[in-house]
């Protein structure tokens, strides 16, 4: 049970990691209903008085401006489809340092919009680029035109997520600007990354009433909800799994007790021959039960956390990166799940112990002094 909780909690968490470090906890933009979760944004200018309320929240760590553009790029031999995202001379890489593969993050540019891109290892794999060569990029415009861009590569990266590997790239938001005769202050929205992603979800509903009526704010789990339902699936796995457990071992349990009972026969009958009562016996088997059910739950704690130890520190267990998101299991687990988990096997373990304390009180002396 350990073994399962921290696992599944890890998983849980490496992957909503992924998700939040590529694009914030929260998004806040322009309200558009009906709006495809990638899909370009409509422009909104920079406003102070938004800006104060978004830094206001201690729950928040750090505000940046993005906005996306569809785009073509062209390789040696094909072309692939991606949605380039733009962000500012101050964004902050580091929390997407982890997926650089190859070369580095773009540099920017103090006059004019920045010529370098990111693009993903399966966007450069299937355009066969590497970090430096030189492609070309067409936006379509709105009317229906296209303007060309001669761009850089100047790093690879890898999410592990195929919504993103499959379709983002990264550029100068100073460039989607100019594509779409944008002002200066002109954003397509901001990326929010709160201190504690727990508390996404009550940030995301203070900042709602406070923003103004054509703003709107949305937690991540919203703007990609499959990833995150699949992800809320886990939990139900995890109950499945720890019936099936507590069944299991109810019933080895069970027969273990009744065979240690019947072992002891003889002896609860030659003790209640000689005036012992039942209660008495039945404490002696509740005692000695008790004793060997703490130690297979320190044992079972023991094992278990080494096994995760080995886990976090070596990485043995390996998973397909493109069905599961992460190449290594993770893992990640509160002491208060361990508490909660070795208490309620000590009370399942106590409970099924009383069994063989009433087939006790129905064994006569006479027959049990014979029984062999």
């Amino acid at each position: 049970m350990i073994v399962t909780v921290a696992f599944t909690n890890g998983f849980q968490f490496a992957v909503s990691q992924k998700v939040f470090s590529f694009w914030g906890n929260i998004r806040v933009q322009h309200y558009q209903a009906d709006k495809p979760s990638i899909a370009e944004e409509l422009p909104i200018s920079k406003n102070d008085t938004v800006l104060k309320v978004l830094q206001a929240d201690k729950g928040i760590k750090t505000v940046q401006a993005f906005a996306t553009k569809y785009a073509i790029v062209k390789g040696k031999e094909s072309i692939e489809g991606v949605l380039l995202k733009g962000v500012e001379k101050d964004y902050d890489f580091s929390n997407i340092n982890s997926f650089l593969q190859e070369g580095r993050w773009l540099h920017f540019s103090d006059t004019g919009y920045s010529s370098e891109i990111n693009l993903s290892a399966y966007t450069a794999n299937q355009l066969k680029l590497k970090v430096n060569d030189k492609i070309l990029i067409y936006f379509i415009q709105p009317d229906g035109s296209h303007r060309v861009r001669p761009m850089m590569v100047a790093g690879i990266f890898k999410t592990g997520i195929e919504d993103y590997d499959k379709l983002m790239a990264i550029g100068d938001i100073k460039l989607i600007q100019r594509l779409n005769d944008w002002k200066e202050d002109q954003i397509g929205g901001y990326e929010i990354f709160v201190n504690d992603y727990r508390k996404t979800v009550t940030v995301n509903n203070a900042l709602f009433y406070k923003l103004p009526e054509q703003w709107n704010c949305e937690t991540i789990s919203q703007v990609y909800p499959n990833i995150f339902d699949w992800l809320n699936l886990q939990d139900q796995t995890i109950v499945i799994v720890f019936i099936i457990m507590i069944i299991v071992a109810t019933l080895n349990l069970v027969t273990c007790l009744i065979i240690l009972v019947l072992e002891r026969t003889q002896m609860i009958g030659i003790l209640k021959a000689v005036g012992s009562p039942n209660l008495t016996i039945q404490n002696t088997f509740l005692y000695h039960g008790a004793i060997i059910a703490v130690t297979g739950i320190l044992a079972g704690d023991i094992l278990g956390l080494l096994i995760c130890w080995l886990q976090q520190h070596y990485g043995l267990i390996s998973l397909p990166e493109d069905a599961y998101f992460i190449s290594k299991a993770v893992v990640k687990f509160q002491w208060w799940h361990i508490a909660l988990i070795d208490i309620i096997t000590f009370i399942v373990c106590f409970l099924v112990l009383l069994i063989p304390s009433l087939i006790i009180r129905g064994i006569r002396p006479t027959r049990a002094i014979r029984f062999e």
